[in-house]
């Protein structure tokens, strides 16, 4: 049967065949690239669902996972995310306005801002979570579990080999 990127790889093969040795690297990323696309429905779906989009999906979960008392600096989501300190503002405003997370200033210093999450926050963030994880099974299921780890390995290889470390 094949997928789109088969398709793709056989017509540079048939049109070039001197690059049918070297099409290799465009079967992984060219896939990688149209899981992209399945991610974005599903991101698309947990909109609908929960009326979240991706970027506070990102910060909902990030805090969710940070532990009690569920609070991270504006900092640590700008490291997090690459982003403006704008957008992360931007966000932070929006999310604080539908009552998912609040502003904390527990010093002197007006600077030093925490973002915490609410517990209408937590309690979205928890049922995002289920549903997240239960769809992306349900992507996943054609696969058995030691294809799965296969492609773990491969992929960890490869961001680690870019620099995509924990330590950054």
């Amino acid at each position: 049967m094949g997928d789109a990127v088969d398709l793709i790889v056989g017509q540079w093969c048939k049109e070039r065949p001197d690059l049918a040795e070297a099409v290799g690297p465009m079967e992984v990323l060219g896939r990688i690239q149209r899981m992209q696309s399945v991610c974005d429905r599903h991101y698309r779906k947990l909109n609908q669902e929960f009326g979240l989009n991706m970027a506070e999906c990102d910060i909902l979960f990030t805090l969710r996972r940070s532990g009690p008392p569920y609070t991270l600096t504006a900092g640590a989501f700008l490291k997090a995310a690459m982003v403006t300190s704008g957008a992360i503002t931007n966000r932070i405003d929006r999310m604080e306005a539908k009552g998912l997370v609040e502003r904390v200033r527990e010093s002197a210093d007006r600077r030093s801002v925490q973002i915490r999450l609410t517990e209408h926050g937590k309690a979205l963030a928890d049922q995002a979570m289920d549903a997240h994880l239960r769809d992306y099974e349900k992507i996943l299921s054609v696969l058995t579990p030691e294809e799965r780890e296969q492609i773990v390995s491969g992929l960890r290889k490869v961001l680690e080999a870019q620099g995509d470390t924990a330590l950054n």
